[in-house]
């Protein structure tokens, strides 16, 4: 039997109920998801998967990726809300692709852990399934692993195996609704100029699971635990002087409260204090001293930075202050004309896991 997997979540649980009630069947995962975005999202949720088959014995097949194709079909059907036409058209496209590989694989059933999802509409999956399976002269079958308190069940296991727990679909669109209703960040949809990794970022998610994996092959023990702190993206910001743009970097939880100032630099030997707006500067020599860094100009710089904790450290050893929020920007050197600083930042309150060793 073709078992198409949206997510670890899902078919972790849903896996093992198949196994039971079909002991004689031999499952095939199949991973085609084109509809996940970003791809770093796509990626963290494969790697997942392929734990959790590994777990349970499942052989798994990856399908394409091909996310170009998936918008293309989803085209002017963005605002649809989740369970609307919207995921129709996403459901059909991937059961469609599943009931091709089950027809290559030679199987005669196929199926989808969508059914266990309690954001997905069953009878929505059901019809789609059924009408695609005539199509390929195969059986759909949809089984319904929520009921007798099924979900629940589900849960405590995904908490038990460790299993990364996303909080979206995977659509753009889903995700872009989906925050606007929290009134949140969709910070998943950040991606920096920059190799820096930022915080509870999907990229730092992916660097737990690794490691994650890492430590099982080693048979160290370990809990994943979650901690509340303030998270902050920059999402636009520059200086210029007489009209013209000039290399800048800004350290990270600078905040500029109307998002905009101007003004002169009152330079004291290694600082520079803007005359409003409690905005910092320091040049390049600076913060290569108290990075112990040799950055050679600011562009390089901007473009591949050390860590965000370690510019964190830097921070405070500038403002000798945690709860600092001034905007501290780096330049090449001092400069004594007028400048114009524009910056827009979030600061907001959000919840990252971290992995700690255990005896």
């Amino acid at each position: 039997m073709l078992v198409h997997i949206c997510c670890s979540v899902d078919s972790h649980y849903f896996l093992q109920k198949l196994k039971k009630e079909h002991p004689n069947e031999k499952l095939i995962g199949f991973f085609y998801d084109p509809n996940i975005h970003p791809y770093s999202e796509y990626y963290l949720r494969l790697l997942d998967v392929k734990r959790s088959c590994k777990m349970l014995g499942v052989e798994l097949v990856e399908g394409i990726y091909d996310t170009a194709s998936w918008l293309k079909s989803v085209s002017g059907l963005e605002n649809e809300p989740e369970k609307g036409a919207r995921c129709s058209v996403c459901f059909d496209d991937r059961l469609e692709i599943s009931a091709q590989k089950a027809k290559e694989l030679e199987e005669n059933t196929f199926t989808s852990t969508l059914l266990v999802s309690p954001k997905k509409s069953i009878a929505q999956l059901k019809k789609s399934g059924n009408i695609i399976a005539k199509r390929y002269e195969l059986t759909f079958i949809t089984p319904d692993y929520r009921l007798n308190g099924g979900t629940q069940e589900q849960n405590i296991i995904a908490k038990q195996d460790k299993l990364y727990r996303q909080d979206y679909c995977g659509c753009l669109f889903g995700l872009t609704q989906q925050r606007e209703q929290q009134k949140k960040i969709a910070d998943e949809l950040f991606s920096p100029l920059s190799t820096q990794i930022l915080p509870d970022s999907i990229e730092e998610k992916i660097e737990l699971y690794e490691k994650r994996c890492r430590l099982e092959e080693k048979s160290q023990k370990y809990i994943i635990k979650k901690e509340r702190f303030l998270n902050y993206r920059l999402k636009r910001a520059y200086v210029s002087c007489k009209d013209q743009v000039i290399a800048s970097h800004f350290l990270p939880y600078s905040t500029l409260q109307k998002g905009y100032t101007r003004g002169k630099i009152m330079w004291g030997e290694k600082m520079g204090y803007l005359n409003r707006d409690e905005v910092l500067f320091i040049t390049l020599a600076h913060y290569n001293e108290m990075g112990n860094a040799n950055y050679k100009d600011v562009r390089a710089l901007i473009y591949n930075p050390p860590s965000f904790k370690k510019e964190l450290q830097i921070r405070k050893k500038l403002t000798q202050n945690p709860y600092n929020l001034s905007t501290i920007i780096v330049l090449q050197e001092k400069i004594n004309a007028k400048l114009e600083i524009y910056s827009q930042s979030e600061i907001y309150e959000d919840i990252r896991q971290i992995i700690k060793l255990t005896d």
